[in-house]
């Protein structure tokens, strides 16, 4: 970030714990991979020092860990997703307390954007994220991400497929798919950086 040949500029992506975790659910089998490396990230960090928080396994589904038994291959893929979300939630909690307390010269070069203020003010972040990285905003390019934003379609049933959508519904999904015991592990495991994310 000091390198005066580079005018490295960092964007940090955040979005609401809940719907994270309702799209990973979502697309549980094409995210099973990324799960078990995330988890295996955390183990290895757990063998190089003490860990600073005992890990509580907050998102597996009841029964999972009881009597030291491994996961039943139905709930296996919920098993890595639960975890892995926690290890996300650590990690954003851990970028949130760096940028609190980062000297002005890292402040200058980072900034935070919500997905859901992208969502309702597609041109306003635009313009302002454009602005921080100190481009212009080409007009092709505010129209381009208001139609991903204010498509027609709600979503689709396809993981990682890229299409025009009504991304205003997408953001309160997690609302109408998770059970009220989902949402309240998720906020126990995420709660920290939910809160200094104002969610």
């Amino acid at each position: 970030l000091r390198e005066p040949g580079l005018n490295l500029r960092v964007v940090q992506l955040f979005r609401d714990p809940r719907a994270v975790h309702n799209s990973r659910l979502k697309a549980r089998q094409a995210l099973l991979r990324e799960s078990v490396q995330v988890l295996r990230s955390r183990h290895r960090a757990e063998q190089r020092g003490p860990a600073r928080h005992q890990q509580q396994h907050l998102l597996l589904p009841p029964g999972l860990l009881g009597g030291g038994r491994p996961p039943q291959p139905q709930h296996r893929a919920e098993f890595f997703l639960g975890g892995a979300l926690e290890v996300i939630c650590q990690s954003w909690l851990r970028d949130l307390l760096l940028a609190r307390r980062a000297p002005d010269w890292l402040r200058r070069r980072y900034t935070q954007l919500r997905y859901e203020d992208l969502v309702r003010e597609p041109r306003a972040e635009l313009r302002r994220l454009l602005r921080f990285a100190g481009l212009t905003v080409p007009p092709a390019l505010e129209d381009f991400v208001v139609n991903m934003t204010r498509g027609a379609a709600y979503s689709s049933d396809r993981p990682f497929l890229i299409s025009a959508r009504d991304a205003r519904e997408a953001v309160h999904a997690w609302r109408e798919r998770l059970s009220r015991q989902q949402v309240r592990q998720v906020e126990a495991a995420c709660g920290e950086a939910m809160s200094i994310l104002a969610y």
